[in-house]
C-alpha cells in the first residue's frame, strides 16, 4: 500500500517551466521601466523634443546617432527605443506561452498582451503627430493597465502560482477590498496621468493644506488672488477645476492608505500566506507613495521625485493585480501523479 498524501502538501503543476518565468519577470520589468522613462519625458515637458514618428528626425529610429541623443532629445528618443524592446520582449512571450504547456487562458493573456502593445506604440505615434494632449493621457493609463497585464502573466507561470494552496475563509470579503482598492490606485493613477499631462505648475503648491486650507475656497474671487499670488513669481494661473482635480487626487490617497491598511489587518488577522507577505508590501508602498508625492509638491514637481512618483504607483498596481489574482484563485482538487499515489484504493 503506498503512504498516503498528506491532505496540506504543496502539488507543484509539472507544466512549471522555470525559463518562461524568468522572461515573463524580465518583460514585466522592462515594462515598468517604460513607465519610468515615459514618466520622465512628461516630467521634463519634452515629449515633443523629437517631432517625427516613427522616424527620428528623419532617421530610421534605430539609426538616430548617438552623438544627436542630447537635452530634452536623450529622453524621448531612449523611450521609443525602450518601448520597441518591451514590444519585441512581448511577442516573443506570446509565442513562447503559445508553444509551451500552458492553459488557453494564459495563451490568450499573451496574445491579448501583445494586442495591447500594439496599440500603445500606436497612441504614442499619434500623440507626436496629432498634438493632443487627450490621446497622451491614455497613453498613460493604458500603460499601467498594460504592465498590470504583464505581471499577472509573471504570476500565473510562476511556481507559486501553480501550488495547490488552501482556501481562503472570508474570500469574499478579501476580494472585494482588494479588488477596490486596486481599481483606487488605477484611477488615482489616471488623475495623475491627466495632471501630469496638463503641462503645467502645480495647481495646489502647499501640502498638507491647500492655499493654507484643508478644503480649498474655489470661489472666483479667491482665484483671482490665488492667480495673482502665482503671477507674481512667474507661475501659470490656475482653474477652479484643477485645483480640485489635486483635490480628488489627494482625497484618493487617504482612500487607498484606508484600504491598504483594512487588507492588511484582515490577512494577517487570519494569517494567510502568501498575502501577509504582499499586503506587508502593498501597505509599506502605500505610505511610501504618499511622501513621494508631498515630497513632488514639495520640490515643486522636480523631475526626478516625479518620476519615482510614477514607477511606485505602477508597482503599486502591479502588487494589487496579483494580490487580486490570489484572491479570485479557484481553489481545485489537485491531480496527483500516479507514482505518488501507489496502489492503496481508499486514495485512488
Amino acid at each position: 500500500m503506498g503512504d498516503p498524501v498528506p491532505k496540506n502538501s504543496a502539488v507543484i503543476d509539472r507544466r512549471y517551466n522555470a525559463w518562461l518565468n524568468r522572461f515573463a519577470w524580465l518583460s514585466a520589468v522592462a515594462t515598468l521601466l517604460l513607465i519610468c522613462s515615459g514618466g520622465m519625458v512628461t516630467s521634463k515637458g519634452v515629449g515633443l523634443a523629437v517631432p517625427d514618428w516613427p522616424t527620428t528626425f528623419g532617421y530610421n529610429m534605430f539609426l538616430f546617432p548617438v552623438s544627436k541623443w542630447i537635452g530634452g532629445i536623450f529622453f524621448e528618443h531612449t523611450h521609443r527605443l525602450i518601448a520597441s524592446t518591451v514590444g519585441v520582449l512581448t511577442l516573443i512571450l506570446a509565442v513562447w506561452l503559445w508553444f509551451a504547456e500552458s492553459p488557453r487562458w494564459v495563451r490568450m493573456l499573451g496574445l491579448l498582451a501583445v494586442g495591447v502593445v500594439i496599440l500603445q506604440g500606436i497612441l504614442g505615434g499619434l500623440r507626436v503627430t496629432m498634438l493632443k494632449d487627450q490621446i497622451g493621457i491614455f497613453h498613460a493609463c493604458l500603460a499601467q493597465a498594460f504592465f498590470a497585464l504583464m505581471v499577472i502573466i509573471a504570476l500565473v507561470t510562476s511556481r507559486s502560482w501553480r501550488e495547490h494552496v488552501a482556501a481562503i475563509r472570508d474570500g469574499k470579503l478579501l476580494r472585494a477590498i482588494a479588488l477596490l482598492t486596486t481599481v483606487l490606485i488605477y484611477v488615482q493613477l489616471a488623475l495623475g496621468a491627466t495632471m501630469r499631462h496638463q503641462h503645467r505648475d502645480l495647481s495646489i503648491t502647499d501640502f498638507p493644506t491647500a492655499y493654507g486650507q484643508w478644503i480649498p475656497d474655489t470661489s472666483l474671487a479667491a482665484i483671482t488672488t490665488i492667480n495673482a499670488a502665482r503671477d507674481r513669481v512667474g507661475m501659470s494661473d490656475v482653474s477652479a477645476t484643477q485645483i480640485w482635480l489635486q483635490m480628488a487626487h489627494r482625497f484618493g490617497a487617504v482612500l487607498i492608505a484606508i484600504g491598504a491598511i483594512w487588507f492588511f489587518v484582515s490577512v494577517h488577522r487570519e494569517k494567510i500566506s502568501p498575502l501577509r507577505g504582499l499586503s506587508t508590501a502593498w501597505l509599506i508602498g502605500v505610505f511610501v507613495q504618499i511622501c513621494l508625492g508631498a515630497w513632488s509638491i514639495w520640490s515643486n514637481k522636480a523631475a526626478d521625485v516625479a518620476t519615482t512618483h510614477v514607477a511606485v504607483g505602477a508597482t503599486l498596481l502591479g502588487l494589487g493585480a496579483i494580490i487580486c489574482a490570489f484572491c479570485s484563485r479557484r481553489i481545485e482538487t489537485p491531480v496527483f501523479p500516479t507514482h505518488q499515489l501507489g496502489s492503496d484504493p481508499a486514495i485512488v
